[in-house]
């Protein structure tokens, strides 16, 4: 079975569940499910069911929703299809990294896998995409870095930002204005007391910028220096 044989709502809901763990180690409930595809639980818990039935989901009543070796598989070539479109999109269209996600996830149905294959061939196989997401193989291997959270960053720490969650454009545009992107070197300051922010200086700002919580936990950093 290829990714084409399924529905675009079948594709999603996999997708949704791999990406869902990737960063995390938190369960996958149906009701997460539903807030990340932006349905109602009822649809979710349905599709759950059906994919379950189709041998590509494992979920037991009240638990989590679980990827079957087949349904990882199809998963991981959704996250390739759609991965190699955003970097597709920046390095050949010069579209900026927060307006490729919303492209891609509708590009992502329609393309075949000798496109995939083409584009991912003409990149010159690149292994993480414009947000530092892991771009899978065509074997589907994936390459996940270690990193931490940014919010766990020490103050006075350097870190290389890793990885920009790309489930919030705006906020993808907001750091990407301040320098905080995929590949950049980045430095923890101090905050002003009772802040309640974190305080992060980039090459390409004079200024600190100063980050919320959500906003410091969606991006992901690999700790330089002693």
């Amino acid at each position: 079975m290829s990714v084409s044989d399924l529905s675009a709502s079948s594709q999603n809901y996999l997708k949704a569940v791999w990406t869902l763990r990737e960063w995390s180690d938190e369960p996958v409930t149906a009701s997460t499910l539903a807030a990340r595809t932006g349905v109602r639980l009822s649809s979710a818990s349905d599709a759950v069911r059906k994919l379950t039935d189709r041998g590509l989901l494992s979920h037991s009543p009240y638990g989590s929703v679980e990827l079957t070796a087949e349904g990882e598989r199809l998963a991981v070539e959704m996250v390739r299809r759609h991965r190699l479109i955003e970097a597709f999109l920046v390095e050949a269209l010069g579209y900026s990294s927060d307006e490729v996600h919303a492209e891609a996830e509708v590009l992502e149905h329609a393309v075949s896998d000798l496109l995939v294959e083409r584009i991912d061939e003409r990149l010159g196989r690149p292994e993480r995409d414009p947000h530092g997401d892991p771009i899978p193989s065509e074997s589907g291997r994936v390459l996940l870095p270690a990193t931490i959270l940014l919010a766990d960053l020490g103050v006075g720490r350097r870190g290389l930002v890793e990885r920009v969650s790309d489930s919030d454009p705006l906020l993808v545009r907001f750091l990407d204005e301040r320098g905080i992107r995929f590949g950049a070197e980045v430095e923890r300051v101090a905050s002003p007391p009772f802040s309640d922010t974190i305080e992060v200086l980039a090459p390409a700002s004079a200024e600190a910028c100063s980050l919320g919580a959500a906003a410091a936990r969606a991006v992901r950093v690999r700790p330089l220096g002693d």
